[in-house]
């Protein structure tokens, strides 16, 4: 809905006889996935993980080990005492499937941590594409990493290096890596046909 909403907006605006705003994208996951502080926002979250992965894991070896004692002894327990220990795994059970849903569950402690950890990530992209917006008076800049999308992108419009080089990346040596990825692993491509166009579209992401 958000998507569409947008999208008509801009359709509204760009059939007006006054269209003059100056529209321009980039890709905020992208070049927040360059910096620095992304990395240690990682390394932070895999700690957390596997810490808790670690605390599930040994729940639910517990529970293992009480089965496996429970059937060992079974046929030595009165009645009573086999629904005791019956019920004593299914709490254990439980306790471990709750654990594990308010960890990696939705919106759990894992979704939350990574909230908190990226939220300074995101302010200073932020704060950078507000100042490249207004040093290259732009109106409006949409973010293709974003649920909102692109169905065709320019690329003169596209402002990412500009951030890039507020937030202090360099991206012609990001561009250089790739392209050296690109060239050993990838079969050398056609050489383009005469005025072939040199405008690219996008699909839209969808989460």
């Amino acid at each position: 809905m958000k998507k569409f909403f947008i999208l008509l907006v801009l359709s509204i605006l760009c059939g007006s006889a006054s269209w003059a705003q100056k529209i321009g994208y980039t890709d905020m996951e992208f070049i927040a996935s360059k910096m620095p502080e992304y990395q240690l926002a990682q390394t932070e979250m895999k700690k957390f993980s596997e810490k808790w992965a670690k605390e599930i894991q040994d729940k639910f070896s517990e529970i293992d080990r009480m089965q496996r004692a429970y059937m060992a002894e079974e046929i030595l327990l009165t009645e009573d005492l086999k629904r005791k220990r019956q019920s004593e795994i299914k709490e254990k059970e439980l306790e471990a499937g709750e654990y594990n849903s308010k960890i990696f569950g939705m919106e759990g402690l894992l979704f939350q941590k990574k909230k908190e950890l990226m939220k300074p990530v995101l302010e200073k992209v932020q704060r950078a594409v507000t100042k490249v917006c207004s040093q290259r008076r732009l109106d409006f800049m949409f973010d293709k990493s974003s649920d909102v999308g692109m169905l065709y992108t320019n690329p003169k419009h596209d402002y990412s290096d500009y951030v890039m080089e507020e937030l202090g990346i360099d991206p012609k040596t990001i561009k250089a890596a790739a392209g050296d990825k690109v060239g050993k692993l990838d079969p050398p491509a056609q050489a383009p046909t005469e005025n072939s166009p040199k405008q690219k579209s996008t699909n839209s992401k969808l989460k």
